[in-house]
């Protein structure tokens, strides 16, 4: 039993080879196992899921706007009205809150 996908130009295959007496399920089960242990599909989420980079500007704006909210947070801390942002944010329970 292979199996894998092509990456470019290089073809990564795993290969599992019935043994004497097998089973089906467990000749399966051994071929799951090493496609995990391979990474494929790991590698095969990446691509199916790929994000094209950020371009620099978005990637400040990004940390921008971060920041902010983080200020914002620390500071509804500090004051004690951070547990009613949450709730109007739409958390449903926050950690650090002592209720």
């Amino acid at each position: 039993m292979t199996g894998g996908f092509l990456k470019g130009e290089v073809n990564y295959v795993v290969e599992v080879r019935r043994k004497d007496g097998e089973s089906g399920e467990s000749l399966i089960r051994r071929f799951t196992r090493k496609v995990q242990q391979s990474g494929l599909l790991i590698r095969a989420k990446k691509r199916r899921f790929y994000e094209p980079p950020k371009t620099k500007r978005q990637a400040k704006e990004d940390a921008i706007r971060r920041k902010g909210i983080r200020e914002q947070r620390e500071y509804l801390k500090k004051i004690g009205k951070l547990d009613e942002w949450l709730e109007r944010q739409g958390y449903r329970t926050y950690r650090g809150s002592k209720k």
